[in-house]
């Protein structure tokens, strides 16, 4: 593996499982940096395509969304870099779909716990096919000023303290993603920072060692000196330590294993992110040892401190050693453009104020449960509250008594459905029956709700409500509409009349008169009816005037409603929405109805068109 650098300023990656942190966090990098162009080339989310909506500094921009890892490989020859974000279960199977690519020559899988056979494929193929993995259990790596790896190096502020978004001297591997954060730091600040960092990862089989990033570093100019943080467990070090020997390794390595505290225990123990016996950073024989590591690779030639501790003054004096030695040239400073904050970051910390688009004072669904006008949805279960009670939270934004819910129920339910002649009804069976979905026939009945179909209820409220209040008699009210050529809303049947009451009606006032503490103004649309009898049969007051009256009568009597409450439901249209509710039950079953039974494409018989020039 050894040769060097693998990344650049011009590196792209395709990014798997799409995840908007992280890819973010890339691209703020890119944008620190001065890079050009994003180093997200695409993302690869299976089953799904299009784009995904991200920010590179100020501008905002439109990443490629894949179905595959194929597409995503041919969309995009020039991205060589595959960022795994896969669970373990399938981080495994989408990095060797990955390798096999040959646009891909570096895969780096975030996930940890990749069962150990897998593993071993994976770095077998990967070693026999020139490609370098990083992981599995790793955060990534890092070239500095160029190009890093998903969550690596954490927030932009820390990336600024690193002095991550220009290029040091130091080439940095590390097991622990971690621990990388904390010595990113320290290096900073008794170096000119890092060149290169990466984190091979904590699994017992990394897909690259310690000791292979190490000579490449060695091969990498820029870099001048490395940085070696080991763990207890496993005999990567060992590599590196016979590299050592070897003198495969010119440039000054400092070196250190953490876990020296393990031989405090009596039994063997894991630390850090190692959950699992599978994972390397767990004690086991001498050899595997902090100590044994560490005097290992002291006894190799490696600079190694006496403690953790000191690791920090042993790096600074190497650094220091090799500037008076001429070998590392001062670093230019650069000073990073900033970072554009995001809205939402911004307006939590009070730095701006920003207009909201919409307004909603019926439900809220920011909590741990969704609240109908403030009332829990587990509070309206536990109580037993029904369909009537919704409504008055959602519509009206409070708790209505249960005669009222009830009332309105009730409505529904008589409401629901009026037979398959109506043109509601109509509509949506010739819709179903041309083969349309289940919302396109309930629209099609839905369109033709409106003055002479279920409209009238609005109608009938508004009238007799106006009449009532202005004190109209029932014939000054009947005979005004006359002269205005208005058809009394309400009022009139095709098939009921005296002597056949429409058995609707007859209940909605019977519940009313038990129920209601006034009825008035269904008293007056009664009185309506009696004057409009009297000139013929069929003028019945029908199911929309005693709804429309009836509904008055809750508003006004139930005593929560203001008189402007009152006129600006009337006038919204609340009771032409009570029928579109309660008619959508039966339009659905219309459409079922139909589906159920296959009917064929409607066609109108000739025979019931009159053909006429």
């Amino acid at each position: 593996m050894a040769t060097g650098q693998i990344f650049s300023k011009t590196t792209q990656a395709l990014f798997y499982n799409y995840k908007q942190l992280p890819i973010q966090r890339m691209l703020d990098f890119d944008f620190l940096c001065g890079r050009e162009t994003p180093s997200v080339a695409g993302i690869i989310n299976p089953g799904s395509d299009g784009f995904q909506k991200l920010f590179f500094g100020q501008e905002e921009i439109a990443i490629p969304v894949h179905p595959t890892i194929e597409a995503a490989c041919n969309a995009h020859p020039t991205a060589d870099v595959f960022i795994n974000f896969a669970s373990f279960r399938s981080a495994a199977a989408s990095s060797m779909s990955a390798l096999k690519q040959p646009t891909v020559r570096v895969v780096a899988i975030i996930a940890e716990g990749v069962p150990e056979s897998d593993a071993k494929q994976l770095i077998s193929y990967a070693r026999a096919n020139n490609k370098v993995i990083i992981g599995p259990a790793t955060v990534g790596g890092v070239q500095a000023g160029a190009f890093k790896i998903g969550d690596t190096a954490g927030t932009i502020d820390n990336i600024i303290q690193c002095k991550l978004y220009r290029p040091g001297s130091v080439g940095f591997v590390s097991k622990s993603g971690g621990m990388s954060n904390e010595l990113y730091n320290t290096i900073a600040r008794v170096t000119d920072g890092i060149y290169e960092g990466i984190a091979i990862g904590g699994d017992v089989f990394p897909g690259s060692t310690l000791s292979d990033h190490i000579l490449r570093f060695n091969n990498i100019p820029q870099v001048k000196m490395m940085v070696v943080l080991g763990e207890l467990g496993g005999s990567d070090e060992y590599s590196l330590v016979e590299a050592l020997k070897q003198g495969k390794v010119q440039k000054p390595v400092v070196a250190w294993v953490s876990g020296t505290c393990a031989r405090l225990f009596k039994s063997e123990v894991q630390f850090g992110h190692a959950v699992s016996c599978k994972q390397g950073a767990k004690s086991g024989g001498e050899l595997e040892s902090a100590q044994a590591k560490n005097q290992a690779l002291r006894d190799a030639g490696a600079v190694v401190p006496t403690s953790f501790e000191a690791l920090e003054s042993v790096i600074k004096e190497t650094f220091e050693k090799l500037v008076e030695e001429g070998n590392i040239p001062p670093v230019p400073e650069v000073t990073p453009p900033p970072i554009p904050e995001d809205l939402k970051t911004a307006i939590k910390s009070g730095k701006v104020r920003a207009p909201t688009h919409i307004i909603s004072t019926i439900s809220d669904d920011r909590g741990e449960e969704p609240c109908y006008a403030g009332v829990p949805m587990s509070t309206i279960i536990e109580r037993g509250y029904g369909v009537g009670d919704v409504i008055s939270l959602l519509w009206f934004k409070r708790s209505l008594p249960r005669y009222c819910t009830q009332f309105i129920e009730i409505c529904i339910m008589l409401c629901a459905d009026h037979g398959p002649c109506v043109s509601g009804a109509h509509n949506s069976i010739v819709t179903a029956r041309a083969g349309k979905d289940l919302v396109s026939s309930l629209v099609s009945g839905l369109l033709t709700i409106g003055p002479r179909f279920g409209g009238a209820i609005d109608d009938a409220a508004r009238y007799f409500k106006d009449a009532y209040d202005r004190g109209l008699t029932p014939y000054e009210f009947v005979e005004g509409m006359k002269k205005k050529g208005i058809r009394v809303p309400g009022i009139g049947h095709r098939i009921k009349s005296r002597d056949n009451r429409d058995k609707r009606v007859q209940l909605l006032q019977k519940y009313a008169h038990t129920h209601f503490p006034s009825v008035k103004y269904m008293e007056y649309a009664v009185q309506v009816e009696t004057y409009t009898l009297s000139k013929a049969n069929n003028l019945v007051m029908n199911v929309d005037g005693a709804i429309g009256s009836l509904f008055l009568d809750l508003l006004s009597g139930s005593g929560m409603f203001s008189k402007q409450e009152i006129d600006e439901i009337v006038e919204i249209g609340y009771l032409n929405g009570l029928f579109v509710l309660a008619r959508s039950i039966g339009l659905i079953g219309h459409t079922f109805d139909q589906k159920r039974l296959k009917q064929p494409l409607y066609r109108h018989p000739w025979e019931d068109v009159l053909y006429t020039k």
